[in-house]
């Protein structure tokens, strides 16, 4: 587009500057008589058309200046939204993040055996029956196989399953071979809750191996039964469907997970508590 411009005030000029001489030549030549008013009649157009040129050339030139300056200008704003974006999104993680720090404080106040190790998720993998997640933290930061994953609120994430020096992956609830001992916490029925894509739930956590006497209230909290891996009272899940199980003697709990899996940023590896 520049180059266009360009060359268009470049026609302009040379047309202005080569009628601007004839005028100049004309005029020395001519004195005040009938010939030179003809002639000045005649080149009346010409000047009038010379001008209109050289305004045509100022208003271009204008306009190049001032497209230059707003383009400049436009790239500065461009430069400062961004800026302000990635500074909105800056303030909103450590936001988050402190909220985290915060309920992270709450649950070791209340489980001072509690040892953790604070790691960010760096990859996701799904599929029909597996969900797994991997982390920045490995076995240089002393996290092993078998050790569980939690939130900041004691939720349930998982469990490591593979580990590298910087790095470990954690198998989540939601992956339907993992299993765990559970009970409802408010009746102490006890069962075994994995992923429920096996059963058509995905997304869903599902308690099986209930009493049928069981009563299974809607929002029931179900929380690890404990064992070596699982202390006790870690929240798997809340309770949103029920129902028997197919042999007839058995009821079953539909889950809604605890931790949000799927937009998990930060969790916490337990590697050590009192299992006293």
């Amino acid at each position: 587009m520049r180059h266009f411009f360009n060359n268009r005030i470049r026609a302009v000029l040379i047309v202005s500057v080569l009628l601007a001489g004839v005028l100049a030549v004309t005029g020395s030549l001519t004195r005040r008589s009938p010939a030179k008013d003809l002639v000045q009649g005649l080149l009346a157009p010409l000047r009038s058309g010379a001008n209109a040129l050289t305004e045509q050339a100022r208003r271009i030139y204008d306009y190049i200046f001032r497209y230059e300056a707003l383009e400049a200008e436009n790239q500065a704003l461009k430069a400062q939204i961004a800026q302000m974006l990635d500074n909105d999104l800056m303030a909103d993680a450590i936001s988050r993040e402190n909220d985290r720090l915060r309920d992270l404080l709450e649950l070791q106040k209340e489980h001072e055996d509690y040892v953790l190790v604070d790691c960010y998720v760096i990859a996701r993998s799904s599929t029909e029956w597996t969900s797994t997640l991997t982390v920045n933290k490995g076995s240089d930061q002393g996290i092993a196989e078998g050790m569980c994953a939690i939130t900041e609120n004691g939720e349930v994430v998982g469990l490591v399953t593979q580990v590298g020096p910087n790095y470990c992956v954690v198998k989540t609830v939601l992956d339907s071979s993992l299993e765990i001992s559970a009970t409802i916490a408010s009746s102490g029925y006890a069962g075994m809750v994995q992923g429920g894509y096996t059963t058509g739930q995905a997304g869903l956590l599902r308690m099986d191996y209930l009493p049928s006497s069981a009563v299974i209230r809607n929002r029931d909290q179900v929380v690890t039964a404990g064992s070596t891996v699982y202390p006790r009272n870690l929240i798997l899940g809340h309770v949103i469907d029920a129902g028997m199980g197919t042999t007839g003697v058995e009821k079953y709990a539909i889950l809604e997970p605890a931790a949000d899996i799927q937009s998990l940023e930060q969790m916490f590896i337990l590697t050590d508590y009192d299992q006293g």
